[in-house]
């Protein structure tokens, strides 16, 4: 066992509780931003508060999923995408936060409130997609999921009427969820044939709705990659595929 001398030991020592000091005071800081925070003497709906790699700035989210850049004491705001100039280019720092965010909460809704396409083929990857039976692309969207269960993707169906709830986008989609095989609902509805059945269950679609519209989508399809990352529109399989890294 190597013995240090008494000086550097005490010096180590020194260091470690500095080190620590400094880590709890950063986070006591966020803490207490994240307690005081407010706007015209009005507590804001503050969700986190994260440290950044700039010193004294902090990422502020709201339950609304909006975000902002905050000093430390609230005085000041900064609206925007921060990034990291780094030796490989620029790095949007916010939208690595956004798309991990984002994956997180996607990835705590419950298989039994979605409806899956999944296929026969061995599963490599699983995409969620936000849909709307009423529009145009996703019902092309919807074409491509054969293939892309061949190509061993998974696809998770969440609900997003785009035209709101009291549309007859958000009643369809009920009936989907409503029905006792959802999957082929998804499937007969995308072929704009009439559903059997009726809306009136406990379904997710409104919680699914606001859950869009809180991790970002402002339209549909809206398909969210296993990273996070969202990729709004009609695309391909082939190029899906590319994009998961399962390209030939």
């Amino acid at each position: 066992m190597i013995v240090l001398p008494n000086r550097i030991a005490s010096a180590l020592a020194a260091m470690t509780l500095l080190l620590l000091l400094s880590a709890g005071a950063q986070a006591s800081e966020a803490d207490r931003l994240a307690e005081q925070l407010q706007v015209n003497g009005q507590p804001m709906p503050v969700s986190s508060v994260n440290e950044t790699p700039m010193d004294g700035i902090y990422q502020v989210r709201l339950d609304t999923g909006e975000s902002f850049y905050s000093d430390a004491e609230g005085k000041f705001f900064l609206v925007g995408d921060l990034y990291e100039n780094s030796g490989q280019g620029l790095v949007n720092l916010t939208e690595q936060s956004r798309n991990s965010e984002r994956a997180e909460r996607l990835a705590s809704v419950p298989e039994a409130e979605r409806v899956v396409f999944r296929g026969t083929a061995d599963s490599q990857a699983e995409i969620v997609v936000f849909t709307d039976t009423t529009c145009p692309y996703c019902r092309q969207f919807h074409e491509e999921v054969p293939r892309l269960n061949e190509l061993g993707i998974e696809v998770h169906y969440l609900a997003f009427p785009r035209t709101g709830m009291n549309a007859e986008g958000a009643r369809l989609l009920q009936q989907i969820w409503c029905a006792d095989n959802p999957s082929e609902a998804m499937a007969t509805a995308k072929r704009q044939e009439a559903l059997p059945g009726t809306a009136d269950c406990d379904n997710p679609v409104e919680a699914q709705y606001h859950l869009g519209m809180e991790v970002g989508v402002q339209g549909t399809p809206a398909i969210v990659l296993p990273d996070g990352r969202m990729v709004p529109g009609y695309v391909p399989a082939e190029r899906l595929a590319e994009m998961l890294g399962l390209g030939d």
